[in-house]
């Protein structure tokens, strides 16, 4: 039974395949890559291989001489969508003995398969080699004289050819060394005149454009003027770059016929150009010229040679990943140097693996106790930061950041942050990044911002206070101007008498605000029915309200009670207080034809708290948008009179019962709506089921 290896990437050819054949006859094995079926290959356990290509391109190509170099003898058979002829071409110089179009037809399959596995039986008998003679022994007393055979001649010259060979690994970080010595060595085994290898560039930098990554530049060269390459280049769009961009594969000048290609061997004085190749994309283009003595490069020569700069390819890119690892590594380094928070790199050991300037300067010994070198250990930190590090090394657990006051200095602040690096796989975090960061003069600046804030603030009130009380004391002045000549006179006494009642009621309301304002919590803690205190807030707002009622009419309270009665737990004077405010924002939103509505409801939130929502609707105009945004902020106001502090102290009043007061975003053709809301026992009564929300809209403009 012979066996057939099916290299595919998709399992379609690979189950067609099986059905085509006698399974009697041949055994079908799939693999995905030629790295997959390499022990099958290595070990000689397959008879013949058929290649499913996708597309007739240089993959393909690259596929088969994998195939072929560990496995030179092995009949191959290749199954391509399309056959172009140059493609098809390669293919056989490449030993592949039939390229097939697909579909897979069983009949056509079993004859090509019966044809290559008899050549292949007869080339194998053919090439079989012949095993040397036993050499002769001899022995002339304890002396034993053997002779030596004639393959380890052979055998010594590869290994002093390995040897050879092996001496531009000394040059295995630097690209251009790595390259000058495997041209050096290339000469002197193959006898080439004149060499040149461009490289493209290794990673695009911060200032390069796609455009510079598809150009090759001269890296290296052998029998040429460093003028002539200094402002030659090679591209991958056109030229000798773009085909073996194109193709992969060795490009010979007589198989030219383009005029730029042509221009480009003459110029460098080349007959061949290779692709330096890394097993996946087009690292660099390599040319040459002929032997020293004037001969052409065979092709096997050629051949050799390409696939040396494969295995070149791969380590100059090696070499870049190391580059770009050493770029990083010391741009990261120069961070951490400059940076002004102190940076601690701490391994699993305890060993500190950097730490930079700042560091040193926060924990280094000072004194006699100095050390020489100047270098950072795990002992100079202090305790208290020495020992969350270890808490994190050992546990793996991230720590949220601290602040940090050393005893010796307790007017110092720091900042601290523990960040472990660890794998993604999980585990113990293989390092610990200590972040030291100076906050004293920060935290003094905050201070300095809270100060000036309070006195600005201070000022604001202090202001606006002695205007709201000017303003209450104009008329009892004007009155008391008058008092002398008019005392007698009734219509002064009337207007006497409201002027000091409106004083009163201005003066004793700018009291409560300040007393509500200083006040930290509640003084007071009782079972309020909700109706009654509703009730009383709004006889406190009509009565602030100054002057008399308008054309004869009081401001008027249409309330929707719940049905059943609604306790709320809380300081009696000072809900009744923040009430009133709002109740009065609102009588203010509508002076000539006030009217309040009052919707009480409850439900009980996600958590399973009982609330009570209470809603305070006018019929003002509602605020503009841009009012909107600053009626919370303390000493807005829109009227010309007041502090502007009545929403203010209402939502102060409110929080300190665990309450909420907001504004609810306004909605076209409704009136304004106020909320607040206020959390309710569990032993205290409401409605059974939650109540649909009140629909919001624009709050009234009065404040």
């Amino acid at each position: 039974m012979k066996t057939v290896l099916v290299l595919a990437q998709h399992p379609e050819l690979a189950q067609v395949i099986p059905e085509a054949l006698n399974p009697e006859e041949y055994r079908v094995l799939h693999r995905l890559s030629v790295e997959e079926a390499e022990p099958l290959i290595g070990a000689g356990a397959v008879d013949a291989c058929i290649i499913d290509v996708e597309a007739a391109a240089v993959q393909g190509v690259w596929m088969i001489e994998r195939v072929r170099r560990r496995a030179p003898n092995l009949p191959l058979l290749v199954y391509v969508g399309a056959r172009p002829w140059d493609w098809e071409e390669e293919a056989y110089l490449q030993g592949v003995s039939f390229v097939v179009s697909k579909p897979v037809r069983p009949r056509m399959l079993n004859v090509l398969l019966e044809r290559v596995l008899k050549r292949g039986s007869t080339a194998s008998a053919a090439l079989a080699p012949r095993l040397p003679a036993v050499p002769a022994v001899r022995q002339r007393g304890q002396e034993v004289v053997r002779h030596e055979p004639v393959g380890l001649v052979s055998s010594i010259q590869t290994l002093s050819a390995l040897r050879d060979f092996s001496g531009i690994l000394t040059h295995s970080l630097s690209a251009e060394g790595l390259l000058k010595q495997f041209l050096l060595l290339l000469r002197e085994i193959v006898g080439v005149n004149r060499a040149a290898i461009f490289l493209r560039s290794p990673l695009a930098g911060l200032g390069d454009s796609q455009l510079e990554r598809r150009r090759l530049r001269s890296a290296c060269a052998i029998g040429l003027a460093p003028g002539l390459l200094e402002h030659f280049e090679l591209s991958f769009e056109s030229g000798i770059g773009g085909f073996l961009f194109r193709r992969g594969r060795i490009l010979r000048r007589e198989d030219v016929a383009d005029p730029e290609m042509e221009k480009e061997f003459e110029l460098l004085g080349a007959e061949v150009a290779i692709p330096v190749l890394d097993r996946e994309t087009l690292v660099g283009i390599a040319a040459f010229d002929g032997r020293v003595t004037g001969e052409p490069l065979g092709n096997s020569e050629l051949e050799l040679i390409f696939h040396l700069l494969e295995e070149l390819g791969l380590a100059v890119k090696n070499i870049w990943l190391h580059d770009q690892l050493a770029e990083n590594h010391s741009m990261l380094t120069d961070i951490l140097r400059e940076l002004s928070s102190a940076c601690v790199l701490v391994s699993r050991d305890l060993t500190i693996l950097h730490a930079n300037k700042t560091a040193r300067s926060y924990f280094a010994r000072s004194g006699k106790s100095a050390r020489a070198s100047g270098e950072l250990e795990f002992s100079d930190l202090p305790m208290v930061l020495g020992s969350k590090v270890y808490q994190v090394l050992r546990t793996g657990t991230a720590i949220a950041p601290f602040r940090y006051q050393p005893p010796d200095e307790p007017h110092t602040i720091y900042q601290v942050t523990i960040m472990p690096f660890q794998k993604q796989d999980g585990g113990l975090p293989n390092s610990v990044l200590l972040v030291v960061e100076d906050q004293t003069q920060s935290e003094h600046l905050k201070r300095l911002e809270i100060e000036a804030a309070n006195l600005r603030l201070v000022r604001t009130m202090a202001d606006r206070l002695a205007h709201e009380v000017g303003n209450a004391l104009v008329p009892l002045s004007t009155h008391q101007q008058l008092l002398g000549d008019k005392f007698r006179d009734p219509e002064f006494r009337v207007s006497l008498d409201h002027a000091l009642a409106d004083s009163v009621k201005r003066i004793s309301r700018l009291i409560n605000q300040m007393r509500f304002l200083a006040r930290e919590g509640a003084v007071g803690r009782e079972a309020l029915p909700l109706n009654q205190l509703i009730e009383e807030a709004f006889q406190d707002a009509q009565k602030q309200q100054p002057g008399p009622a308008p054309s004869g009419r009081g401001s008027r309270l249409k309330q929707e009670a719940t049905d059943q009665p609604v306790i709320v737990a809380g300081d009696r004077a000072a809900l009744r207080h923040a009430l009133s405010e709002v109740f009065l924002n609102a009588i203010q939103a509508n002076p000539t034809d006030p009217r309040v509505a009052v919707r009480s409801l409850t439900d009980t939130d996600l958590a399973g708290s009982r609330w009570v929502h209470i809603d305070v609707q006018d019929n003002g105009a509602g605020f503009t948008a841009e009012a909107l945004k600053k009626v919370p902020e303390p000493f807005y106001t829109t009227r010309n009179v007041g502090l502007g502090l009545g929403l203010t102290v209402s939502r102060k009043i409110i929080e300190t019962h665990q309450g909420k007061l907001a504004i609810l975003p306004p909605q076209e053709g409704r009136a304004g709506v106020v909320r607040i809301s206020l959390p309710l026992g569990q032993n205290q009564q409401g409605s059974s089921a939650p109540a649909p929300a009140a629909t919001p809209a624009p709050q009234g403009s009065g404040r």
